[in-house]
């Protein structure tokens, strides 16, 4: 037995592995049992750092299938989580977008997660949550007052309306998907209402995100994609960006095995960052 999980090739030798690690330290946390199995199977970046995160997505599409059970996740509730909101002004911010120039993208540094992943948690109707190869960016104004929150994280294994768009073959999908990134978070802040703004730092963004992202990763990222729930957003300023709407979801979990759960049907954007990202993605 072969597969292919997280990008990696998978024996039934790979899963044993786990599950005896998991029967004889049933106090490690999921964290703990991610840095574990990235050392062992020496599973490293282009930049040579172990792949913990991508590990611990390997482990949960592992107990997706049925393979394994993992501990339960140790994070803190929504409201643990909001006894610990970073200090921060909410005074309205209008006018035109000329008015806060010039604006400021930049990759969330480790002092300024806490802030990030406070105003992800407390406004953000998904809340913060990251996983796998991520880019994450706090957007500032002239004044360095915070406007905006994004994140970037790994794109869908498989959308039949994005990759009928690319034209790649499920081989060259496998191969090359983490080429791509999703754009799973986008929050302006709620007492900032500036015309126009969200679609001036998704261009931002977009002239930046694959050099940060083979800065970080060792390689760059060729397209983008989103993710917009039909009945909640428009999907206004994805337009207004010139991301291209290709189609639509099909209502289903990724855990739906049984083709029985319900899920907001949600429209894809993307938009290619080279002109010839088919060739360069379907090369095979």
């Amino acid at each position: 037995m072969e597969m292919i999980i997280q990008g990696r090739k998978t024996t039934e030798k790979d899963i044993q592995l786990v599950q005896r690690l998991l029967q004889d330290n049933p106090d490690w946390s999921r964290s703990r049992l991610s840095q574990e199995l990235s050392m062992q199977w020496d599973w490293r970046n282009h930049k040579g750092d172990l792949k913990d995160m991508a590990c611990r997505s390997f482990l949960r599409k592992l107990e997706e299938r049925g393979f394994i059970t993992l501990p339960a996740p140790r994070i803190l509730s929504r409201s643990a989580r909001n006894k610990n909101d970073i200090p921060h002004q909410t005074d309205p911010i209008t006018g035109s977008l000329r008015n806060i120039m010039p604006i400021t993208v930049m990759a969330v540094s480790r002092g300024q997660l806490p802030l990030y992943r406070c105003l992800l948690d407390r406004y953000h109707y998904l809340g913060y949550h990251s996983v796998g190869q991520n880019m994450k960016y706090l957007v500032f104004d002239k004044d360095k007052t915070p406007l905006s929150c994004l994140l970037f994280g790994s794109a869908a294994w498989k959308s039949a309306p994005r990759d009928e768009y690319i034209g790649w073959s499920p081989k060259a999908r496998e191969a090359r998907v983490n080429w791509l990134t999703n754009n799973t978070r986008f929050l302006i802040l709620p007492w900032v209402k500036v015309p126009h703004l969200a679609s001036h730092i998704l261009g931002q963004v977009a002239r930046r995100v694959s050099r940060d992202w083979k800065d970080k990763y060792g390689h760059p990222v060729y397209l983008l994609e989103t993710f917009v729930e039909q009945g909640r957003f428009l999907g206004t300023c994805y337009k207004a960006a010139n991301w291209r709407c290709v189609g639509e979801t099909r209502g289903r979990s990724r855990n739906d095995r049984y083709t029985r759960l319900q899920v907001p049907v949600k429209d894809i954007y993307l938009y290619p960052l080279v002109k010839n990202f088919r060739e360069v993605l379907c090369d095979e």
